[in-house]
């Protein structure tokens, strides 16, 4: 099995799921490198990057579960940078 590095780009425009969100970034957090988050006030939206190493099906099903939060979007971008999981860090 191999991991990517990739960025997860949130956008949440309410703050209804602000404990769901939370819940599902912290079952990831052995993958998680680093997340930032900058409230946007004068548009009501909060903006979050979540870098992660991990398999990409991990990825793609914790992106798949943010998306699909209301009020929630998601993208993720990869990089090419593969590892197999027994060197990864």
């Amino acid at each position: 099995m191999e991991t990517r590095v990739a960025v997860i780009s949130i956008i949440v425009e309410s703050g209804a799921v602000t404990e769901s969100l939370n819940e599902l970034l912290s079952s990831a957090s052995k993958y998680i490198i680093g997340r930032m988050g900058i409230p946007y006030k004068a548009r009501g939206i909060n903006i979050i990057s979540v870098a992660i190493d991990a398999p990409q099906d991990v990825i793609s099903a914790l992106s798949g579960k943010i998306g699909r939060l209301p009020g929630v979007s998601a993208k993720t971008a990869y990089s090419n940078v593969i590892t197999p999981i027994d060197q990864a860090v």
